[in-house]
């Protein structure tokens, strides 16, 4: 007689309209710019059982960079930075994720961005409770957050301040606010 244990996982698709991908920066080692990135996709195969055996993976349209300075944003887009001609998105594949209390997880995983894919833990809130919409889908939201070195995926340009220090701080913080709708 067999004892097998059936996992069940689902399938949630990132809802891209209730879902936020943020960034911020030093700007001149006095401020924090801030930005973000209108277009999200990605997928989380959920296991019901065990979460630490759950997948995750976004895509993120590198073109939708929008720090609300048009000028700036062009300059983001092209070749000494993002180069969305060459590398017109970012991708994140986890690979590991592990229990830190509840509702809290680390999430490893490869982030590619600029061509370049470096291993980064996001720290994860949630994910929420499923509820369903007024339209009938069940849906759940998670809140991650890490900070990268730009100059490891191979943003190196900076200019360097009359009165020292750089124009553009090295540390980026990224956090995401994502909504899932279950398939």
């Amino acid at each position: 007689m067999s004892t097998a244990v059936s996992t069940e996982t689902s399938t949630w698709n990132i809802d891209p309209v209730h879902s936020t991908a943020q960034f911020k920066v030093k700007h001149m080692m006095i401020s924090n710019v801030k930005g973000e990135f209108t277009k999200i996709t990605g997928k989380l195969e959920l296991d019901e059982s065990d979460i630490t055996k759950s997948r995750v993976e976004a895509f993120i349209d590198a073109t939708t960079i929008n720090t609300r300075e048009p000028d700036r944003d062009t300059h983001l887009k092209s070749a000494e930075f993002l180069d969305v001609e060459k590398f017109p998105n970012l991708s994140f594949k986890s690979t590991q994720i592990s229990k830190n209390g509840e509702g809290e997880l680390s999430v490893e995983g490869d982030l590619t961005m600029h061509g370049v894919t470096r291993k980064v833990v996001f720290e994860v809130e949630g994910p929420s409770a499923a509820t369903k919409d007024p339209w009938g889908n069940t849906r759940i939201g998670l809140s991650a957050t890490t900070r990268v070195n730009r100059k490891d995926f191979g943003l190196n340009w900076n200019s360097v301040l009359e009165a020292g220090g750089l124009l553009v701080g090295e540390e980026v913080a990224i956090s995401l606010d994502v909504e899932f709708v279950k398939e």
